[in-house]
């Protein structure tokens, strides 16, 4: 079976990174890890003064609209790390708060899709025929913690 998500306020709504569960990365506490994913899109660039009002916008919307706009300059290598950074954020989302780490693991070997109607690079797409790359980095994380618990039972 296959599990589709996307809002948060839907089934499976903690798989979204607009999600409310805070994650705590190099000592600073981020709302969510939308506004640390698109934080991190300008350190080291012309328009890292962005990354404060990025941090501090009130939504997780506000936070992605900062990041989004197609103005400001990416750090340049910004493709080759942005699934990396995705995949950290997540991992400590899931590790940090226990009940939707619950949730991660009751989904067993099911195939993880973000049902984005826009977004082909995380999600499926409006076709389905997106790279689902957020539920392939949940699908990893959902393995990396479960390997980490075998480790601390023995």
């Amino acid at each position: 079976m296959t599990i589709y998500f996307y809002k948060v306020c839907e089934p499976y709504g903690c798989f979204s990174n607009f999600s409310p569960h805070g994650i705590k990365i190099q000592g600073t506490l981020w709302s969510t890890v939308e506004h640390y994913y698109q934080a991190q899109k300008f350190v080291g660039t012309v328009d890292e003064v962005v990354i404060p009002l990025i941090y501090a916008a009130e939504t997780p919307e506000k936070a992605a609209a900062l990041g989004r706009c197609s103005t400001r300059q990416l750090r340049s290598d910004w493709d080759v790390v942005k699934t990396q950074v995705m995949k950290e954020a997540v991992l400590i989302k899931f590790l940090t708060h226990a009940s939707i780490r619950k949730v991660l693991l009751t989904t067993d070997d099911q195939l993880l899709v973000e049902d984005s109607p826009n977004d082909y690079f995380w999600g499926c797409g409006a076709e389905k025929t997106g790279q689902n790359h957020l539920g392939k980095v949940l699908m990893s994380v959902r393995q990396e913690i479960r390997n980490l618990s075998s480790l601390s039972i023995t």
